[in-house]
């Protein structure tokens, strides 16, 4: 008998730019070639839990939406034991947004980002600031201020980051399974983020991506390494997607589409 998959997902999200229902239709008709596959939202998940061999958790937009919801389903999985795809161990975006302040602080490549006015003269100097919440997802409360609006505006709770806007060329994301790249994609047009190419990565920037992947020790998930290109010529880490990125398959050519979800069957099958 085939292995059950629970497929965690949000057919309704209205991203930006992205058709999350189309990408998660894709991936379930290939899934159950190998796999029984049910699929819902993770607010109806505790009944089915304990029947699925393994819960794949996928395009269910920003958990900020329903907190509470996904809070209680992590204590399940760690209590109960559950497995996942991703598991639950990253320390990215699956945690908030504080480890870019961390990784500015260690010195890695990464947007300067700090989380107090006090600390601003860390950051180098700008016309503009980027400011997000720790939360967020999706551009959701992204504002760009002059300094005179930021001191005026910003809270001093730690809840937001602030980072200085940046004039880069373009933004380029790098799709890792488990710790392998499998293909890249980068945006030509910076103001259309979502029309995608197909980019041939260099050896530096497999280095660059890949540091990102050793970093947050993830074993078994699919990870997006997003960066972009300044003008000086050096990537700097935009966010690291660990928790439920979409994955842009309507963008590739048929055999990388094809070669990506075999890989991805087989990694669900060895974890089972």
């Amino acid at each position: 008998m085939k292995k059950k998959l629970l497929y965690l997902t949000d057919l309704s999200y209205p991203a930006k730019g992205r058709r999350y229902c189309d990408e998660d239709i894709y991936v379930t008709d290939r899934l159950s070639e190998r796999f029984d596959v049910a699929l819902c939202h993770p607010r109806c998940s505790e009944s089915f839990e304990k029947d699925a061999d393994l819960i794949v958790f996928r395009n269910t937009g920003a958990v900020a939406g329903f907190k509470d919801v996904y809070d209680a389903f992590v204590r399940r999985v760690r209590r109960e034991g559950f497995r996942t795809f991703n598991e639950f161990t990253g320390r990215a975006d699956m945690c908030g947004k504080q480890y870019l302040v961390d990784l500015t602080a260690a010195g890695y490549p990464v947007i300067p980002t700090v989380e107090s006015l006090a600390a601003l003269d860390i950051l180098p100097e700008t016309e503009k600031y980027c400011v997000k919440p720790k939360d967020g997802a999706d551009s959701i409360g992204l504002a760009f201020l002059t300094r005179e609006e930021l001191i005026k505006s910003a809270p001093e709770d730690g809840t937001m980051l602030i980072q200085p806007a940046v004039d880069f060329t373009y933004e380029v994301s790098f799709y890792f399974l488990n710790d392998r790249l499998e293909y890249a994609l980068y945006a030509p047009d910076k103001s259309r983020r979502w029309q995608l190419a197909r980019y041939e990565p260099m050896e530096a920037d497999v280095r660059f991506a890949g540091r990102f992947i050793r970093w947050n020790g993830i074993k078994n998930g699919i990870q997006r390494v997003d960066a972009c290109r300044t003008r000086e010529g050096e990537l700097l880490l935009v966010e690291l997607e660990d928790l439920n990125p979409y994955l842009s398959l309507s963008e590739l050519d048929d055999k990388t589409r094809d070669r990506f979800m075999a890989d991805w069957m087989d990694a669900l099958e060895r974890m089972l």
